[in-house]
Order: C-alpha cells, then sequence, then structure tokens
C-alpha cells in the first residue's frame, strides 16, 4: 500500500488547498499550472508565484493548449530552477518532459512533479465552445465510472499510459466516484512525502491500482488495437503513407507541437531544404508533374526518424493540422512498433537511454547476416 494524502474537499479543491499551502509555507517558489485567463474559457500555462494569482488556477481543467512537458524544458533549459517549483502535468506530458531531459533539453532539479490519473484531454478547438460546462460535467461523470468520455482526443481514448511513472504526487481522478467530496493524492516518492509534510489532511494508506484503472485500460487498449486495424486499412508502405499525408500543407505544424521534437532550427525549414527554380525545372522534366508545395512526405518521413521512438501519444500534433491528417495516429502506430523492437517505454525510467543515441552490438544480429 503506498502513502496518500487523503483532503475532505472536491479533487480539485483539495490540490488547489495543497498548492496554496505549498506556496504558503515556502516550500516551493512556484507553481506551475494550468491558469484561467479570462472569463471566455482561455487557458495557458503559467508559472504562480502569488497566492492570489493561484486563484484562477485550473490544474485539472481537461485541456491541454500545449504540451508542458516542452515548456517545462524550455523553462529549466539554460540552468536549473533555484529554489523549487511544483509542476502540475499531464502523464503524457511528464513523459515529454523525462525524454527531452535524456537529451539534455531542461533539468529536474528543483522540481516536484505532480501528476493524475488521466481521463484524456479536449481538443483544443473545442476550448471556447458555449457548451463547455456541460461537457465538463459529462467528462466529470466518465472519469468517476472509469469510462472514456466521447468528448476527449482520440489519441487520449486509445491511451493506456494514463497512471503517470516517475510523479512524487499523483491525484486520483480515474474511478473516483466521490470526487465531488474528497481529494486522494498518492505521495509516490520520498521527495512527494516531505513536500506534503504538515499539508492539510490526513495521511491515509491506499493504492491507485484498482478493478476501474483496470477496467479502462482494457478499454483503451481494446481502441488502440481498433485504431490500428483501422488505419491499416489505408495501405502500407510508402503508397498509404503518400494517402495519409496527401493534403499535407507543409505547414510544420506537427513538428512545432511536438514535445519531442526540439531542434532550434529544424533542417527542414533551412535553406537547405528550400526548392530553388531548377529544382522545380529538374522534377518536372523527370515526373511529367509536381506536388506543390513539394518535400512534405520527406519532412514526415525526417520527422518521423528523429522522434518516433520517443513518442508519447499525446496527440497535439493531430490537434493543430488544419487539414485534420490523422498525424497523430501514424506516430503512434510507428512509435509502438519501434518501442516495441528496442523494449523501450519512453519517459518510464530517467536513467534509460533513448535508444537512437545508444549502439548495442548485439542488436539486429540477424540483419547482417543476410
Amino acid at each position: 500500500m503506498a502513502k496518500a494524502l487523503k483532503i475532505n474537499k472536491n479533487t480539485e479543491e483539495g490540490l488547489l488547498q495543497l498548492l496554496e499551502f505549498l506556496l504558503d509555507s515556502e516550500k516551493v517558489e512556484g507553481i506551475f499550472s494550468l491558469k484561467k485567463l479570462n472569463k471566455n474559457g482561455n487557458i495557458a500555462y503559467s508559472l504562480i508565484t502569488n497566492k492570489d494569482e493561484l486563484k484562477g488556477a485550473v490544474p485539472l481543467d481537461p485541456h491541454m493548449p500545449v504540451n508542458a512537458g516542452k515548456i517545462l524544458s524550455h523553462f529549466t533549459l539554460a540552468e536549473k530552477t533555484k529554489r523549487p517549483v511544483a509542476a502540475v502535468l499531464r502523464p503524457c506530458e511528464l513523459r515529454a518532459f523525462v525524454e527531452l531531459i535524456k537529451r539534455a533539453q531542461g533539468s529536474l532539479e528543483n522540481i516536484l512533479l505532480i501528476s493524475l490519473s488521466c481521463g484524456g484531454v479536449f481538443p483544443i478547438d473545442t476550448m471556447n465552445n458555449g457548451d463547455a460546462k456541460k461537457r465538463s460535467s459529462s467528462y466529470a461523470e466518465s472519469l468517476k465510472k472509469a469510462e472514456n468520455s466521447p468528448d476527449v482526443r482520440k489519441t487520449c481514448q486509445s491511451c493506456d499510459n494514463f497512471l503517470p511513472q516517475l510523479a512524487d504526487m499523483t491525484v486520483l481522478t480515474v474511478g473516483k466516484k466521490d470526487a465531488d467530496k474528497e481529494c486522494i493524492i498518492y505521495l509516490n516518492t520520498k521527495q512527494g512525502e516531505n513536500f506534503a509534510k504538515d499539508a492539510p489532511g490526513n495521511t491515509i494508506s491506499a493504492e491507485i491500482e484498482s478493478s476501474e484503472t483496470e477496467k479502462l485500460k482494457s478499454k483503451r487498449k481494446e481502441n488502440k488495437e481498433k485504431l490500428f486495424k483501422d488505419f491499416e486499412k489505408t495501405g502500407n508502405g510508402i503508397s498509404g503513407f503518400s494517402r495519409v499525408f496527401a493534403a499535407c500543407l507543409g505547414c510544420h505544424g506537427c513538428g512545432e507541437a511536438c514535445p519531442i521534437c526540439y531542434c532550434t532550427l529544424c533542417d527542414f525549414d533551412s535553406k537547405t531544404c528550400e526548392y530553388k527554380p531548377e529544382s522545380y525545372e529538374s522534377e518536372l522534366e523527370h515526373k511529367g508533374g509536381l506536388k506543390i508545395p513539394p518535400g512534405t512526405l520527406f519532412y514526415h518521413l525526417g520527422r518521423m526518424s528523429h522522434m518516433a521512438v520517443s513518442c508519447v501519444a499525446c496527440g497535439m500534433c493531430s490537434d493543430v493540422c488544419p487539414v485534420n491528417i490523422p498525424v497523430a495516429d501514424v506516430f503512434t502506430k510507428v512509435g509502438a512498433a519501434l518501442q516495441d523492437v528496442f523494449q523501450y517505454s519512453p519517459g518510464k525510467d530517467i536513467e534509460e537511454p533513448v535508444p537512437s543515441g545508444t549502439f548495442k552490438e548485439e542488436e539486429f544480429k540477424e540483419v547482417g547476416e543476410h
């Protein structure tokens, strides 16, 4: 049984009370969390250092305007934070942050990681819809029953990694039938226990995994298998790939939104990949026709070769695509296959090296034998 903090308030109010305690007691210098920007429903990740500003925080809001792992990476890239900061991240955001740290793109030092059992997030384009209250109510009921909300991202509905693995604290949301009465926050590490010392609430023993979480995990795995099978109907190989990405505009928005793509200047945005008049002429002579803009398939293949093994299936790429290409479906499927080959689970172990940066002589011996 794990240690947990029980607060007699609804789940979000309980978490906010803990965050307020951390600020008041000066255990942390700031809180990194989603925060309301205005009355129209706009939210953004913010660093909060003032208790009054914490009143606008919505750490459990079911939206992901950007993968917070990438933002936290930027925040800690130049140097570690001088004083502790508590960061509230969803499991896929936490995994992305860990993958970036492995690539020397951030620091875990002085970061208190708070995560949650995740029910998924709504697509970005629903953030300002007038039915937000209705959807949120339906989402809350789905969480209590440990069921998929039909309103969350398609990628979320097939994500079976909804329990965080490296969080110092985990807020129970999935399968919490009395979430409107009490808040349970698991203390997973010594750091989590130390920061929660003297916090409001009672310390109890509890297990985060339950029949409810197993039920949702089973359903998510079933959805993932169906997603992969449906995707295969588009065709395998380069012909199928070409059909899926045929509508690509070359905006590179998927790469900008991806937490694992961290290059300051992507080669595909540089002068080396810029088509010149003679390039068009040469290809027209060779092919008799030319897709405009050119190079879109090459871009996705290049990006895939760089980051697919560390894809955390957050769904940001599909969410920002202006022509609704199911980018996340492709990358989740390819990523799962690569991760299976290398027996690598992105974001699970901070010490495990990234396969793309590791050479093992015994790997793929059969390739050299043929």
